[in-house]
């Protein structure tokens, strides 16, 4: 059974190392997707172009995510971390250079945000199966939570940091901040103790990997459900980067408020990833509760009179979107064999980052064309009516599973 307690994981060395070392890195990277975002706005005015950056950072994890987990689950985890993380940092050290250089255009920004999304691609899974590896399996939920709470606390500074720092340094500096940060990430993953991780069996080579994930989720009827829910509130309701800047600008002044908005919404995830991690189990209840509490603070937060009044609605969007997705992976590892875990967590990083793609040129037409208020209100309606199809079709033939409402 599971030691009671919000921060049992960092119990482990290993687990403490490569936190502390993930803070710091993304801190670096927040800032730099914060200047970025400030950056193709300057050049254009125009939300669609935000659209198309994300979409093009993402797109690699549409395309690539489930084959990406697969590789994960057949290699070492800690070795493929420490590959794409100084690769990350050579891409954050070119887009420094070239904006340095004066040669910063959108289509740059385009080519190098595809490739950002490249790397991440393989990236992202071996990243959360090594966080399941660092733990004993009966605290793999509390860790993944943390996980969450560490990338979203990040967040918390980088954006902030990022507001603060563009107007007298300008986003180049950025950018370098951001590639000197990877040296955190780098080094306490090097002093893991791999005789100390709590390995997954390396899957076969050959077979039908992600066929067999599929399937693995097709079969599982509340799996399923909590799949397509991930899809729909990750694709419509959380394009925060293409919707705030152009809100901040228009409807509170200065889009400089779009790093302390996406600021004061990340102490929400922190709480709310906080609160998942303090308990045994994932549950179904505070997932669907989630869902639910972003809906509603989400079109509080786009129709806000001001930046100020703006940030008391977005700590529940913050807490509901950090819970959702925190409670989503705790799920899935609740369910699933320990050598599919990085195919699954690629499974669920295709939903949720791979979904992009589609969303963030969609809220950047809606920003351009019904208002900015409209982009980020649209997917919480979306996100509120997938929540209530998804309750009743749990609730109609719902099987008798270790998750059940408590």
């Amino acid at each position: 059974m599971a030691s009671a307690g919000t921060f049992r994981s960092l119990r482990t060395r290993n687990a403490r190392l490569f936190f502390g070392g993930l803070l710091v890195s993304n801190v670096g990277s927040w800032i730099q997707s914060t200047a970025m975002a400030i950056l193709v706005y300057r050049l254009t005015g125009r939300a669609t172009s935000l659209g198309l950056v994300v979409a093009f950072q993402f797109l690699p994890i549409l395309l690539l995510g489930a084959w990406a987990g697969a590789v994960a689950d057949r290699y070492d985890k800690r070795a493929m971390c420490l590959l794409t993380q100084w690769l990350l940092a050579a891409q954050a050290v070119v887009l420094a250079v070239v904006d340095f250089a004066g040669w910063a255009n959108v289509g740059v920004v385009y080519a190098l945000s595809l490739v950002l999304g490249l790397v991440n691609a393989f990236d992202n899974p071996a990243r959360r199966a090594l966080v399941a590896e660092l733990v004993e399996p009966a605290d793999i939920s509390n860790a993944m939570s943390l996980n969450t709470a560490t990338m979203t606390g990040s967040r918390i500074f980088g954006p902030a940091l990022a507001a603060a720092l563009v107007g007298p340094l300008g986003t180049a500096w950025c950018f370098m901040i951001n590639a000197l940060s990877f040296a955190a990430v780098i080094v306490t993953v090097t002093l893991i103790d791999p005789a100390k991780l709590f390995r997954s069996p390396r899957a076969p080579q050959g077979g039908t990997p992600v066929r067999d994930s599929l399937h693995f989720v097709a079969r599982d009827r509340e799996l399923l459900i909590f799949h397509v829910v991930l899809v729909m509130v990750a694709t419509f309701a959380y394009n925060y980067q293409v919707s705030l800047p152009k809100l901040s600008d228009i409807r509170w002044g200065d889009e400089r408020w779009f790093g302390w908005v996406l600021a004061v919404i990340s102490v929400g995830n922190v709480i709310g990833s906080l609160y998942t991690a303090s308990r045994e189990r994932a549950s179904v209840t505070v997932f669907f509760g989630s869902v639910g509490l972003l809906s509603v603070a989400g079109p509080l937060v786009a129709w806000a009179p001001s930046a100020p009044v703006a940030f008391i609605a977005a700590v529940p969007l913050g807490i509901g979107g950090a819970g959702f997705i925190s409670t989503f992976n705790g799920l899935v590892q609740q369910k699933c064999p320990p050598e599919m875990r990085g195919r699954l967590l690629a499974l669920s990083a295709v939903a949720f980052l791979g979904s992009t793609p589609i969303g963030g040129p969609i809220t950047g037409i809606v920003a351009d064309w019904a208002g900015p208020e409209w982009s980020l209100a649209y997917g919480s309606v979306i996100a509120f009516v997938t929540l209530m199809v998804a309750l009743v079709a749990l609730n109609s033939g719902r099987a008798a599973v270790d998750t059940r409402i408590p």
